[in-house]
């Protein structure tokens, strides 16, 4: 009987604590995001308080991303065409240097790591000055060596592709890094070896005059339940030109694409942003502008590709769209001295977070 009770007794306890740990909130995330004049913020969502900043040596950042295994933080630069290494956990630099050396200057925004780490790509151009002038060089495909900090490669872009990436395209290296995919007014996808063009789809990313992509630097987001990817992209059919929007899913490593019309395109919409599950993704979908402009969340469910909610929300003249790490809430900051959360079911604002600090374009990145 005692031992009966005492094994009772144990059951229950273990019950209680499994109960609490199941009741307790997931361990806060940390926000880092770019900011005025050279550094980066370092934000915790649990306390909703900046717990501390990056100083950059290269200069205002311009963009920032996660490696994939989610431990480093690559960070571009535009004073000084540079680029910084953040270690995500200490928040430690590990790696600065900057590209524009003496009469040698370059300009570029974004780019990729390979999944070494060893090499990063991006579009560049370079500039030279002169005595009485400078001289800009046509926009390249560039390899950067981050372990010897300088441009080791480079490659002329193909007329018919100096308009389908862009300055400020989005790029991502494939898992096995033979591939590099440029996002933008069309999907370019580079033999990395020869650096030329292998594949062209016809998709675009979504017009974002308004509003900037999150992400990678923006396009695409990670639906980590079986490996793809996913982002939002325009097309258009080959007899009126009517463009359509929907959701794209892509294989890197075979560049084989899926892709599913949801309905007529609207005037803007920012990046995807899909849930820690991959069953749920939001945008921000604008129409109009000045004082007709209207802002609206869009919720989809990836499953069956449809949008299932939808909630008009309170303008900025700029800004951008970001996510918590739990996919509970929902972020609009940018060219401000804060950041406005909404809950991502009911689509309420919660709360207006206080950064002290203006943010600058390179948009968030989020650190479990």
């Amino acid at each position: 009987m005692m031992r009966g009770g005492k094994y009772l007794r144990n059951r229950l306890l273990f019950g209680a604590v499994a109960a609490a740990a199941l009741a307790a909130p997931a361990a806060a995330a940390t926000l880092v995001l770019g900011s005025y004049p050279d550094s980066l913020i370092v934000f915790d969502e649990g306390r909703g308080a900046v717990t501390g900043t990056v100083k950059l040596e290269s200069g205002l950042p311009t963009s920032m991303q996660l490696s994939d295994d989610g431990k480093l933080i690559y960070v571009t630069t535009i004073t000084t065409a540079g680029i910084e290494v953040i270690d995500a956990a200490t928040r430690r630099v590990v790696n600065s240097f900057r590209l524009n050396r003496g009469n040698t200057r370059y300009r570029f925004s974004g780019g990729a790591p390979d999944p070494t780490g060893r090499y990063f790509y991006t579009m560049l151009t370079k500039i030279e000055k002169g005595l009485d002038r400078y001289t800009v060089g046509k926009q390249q495909y560039a390899v950067i060596d981050l372990q010897e900090q300088k441009v080791v490669r480079t490659a002329d872009i193909a007329p018919e592709d100096e308009r389908a990436g862009g300055g400020r395209g989005t790029f991502k290296v494939s898992p096995d890094g033979k591939y590099l995919y440029i996002f933008g007014q069309k999907i370019l996808v580079l033999d990395i070896e020869e650096l030329k063009v292998v594949d062209r789809i016809d998709l675009a990313k979504p017009e974002g005059t308004a509003l900037e992509n999150v992400g990678f630097g923006g396009a695409l987001e990670a639906i980590r339940t079986d490996g793809q990817y996913a982002a939002l992209f325009n097309a258009a059919d080959p007899y009126v030109h009517n463009k359509v929007f929907g959701i794209a899913r892509f294989d890197l490593d075979s560049r084989r694409f899926d892709f599913t019309p949801i309905g007529p395109a609207p005037e803007t919409m920012a990046g995807l942003q899909v849930t820690p599950d991959g069953k749920t993704a939001y945008t921000v979908v604008t129409t109009g502008q000045y004082g007709n402009k209207r802002c609206e969340f869009w919720r989809f469910d990836l499953a069956d590709n449809t949008v299932t909610g939808k909630s008009e929300f309170q303008c900025r003249s700029r800004f951008r769209f970001g996510m918590s790490a739990d996919g509970r809430k929902l972020y609009i900051y940018g060219a401000s001295y804060d950041i406005e959360v909404y809950d991502a079911r009911t689509f309420r604002l919660e709360k207006t977070w206080d950064l002290d600090r203006d943010t600058t374009g390179a948009g968030m990145v989020v650190v479990s």
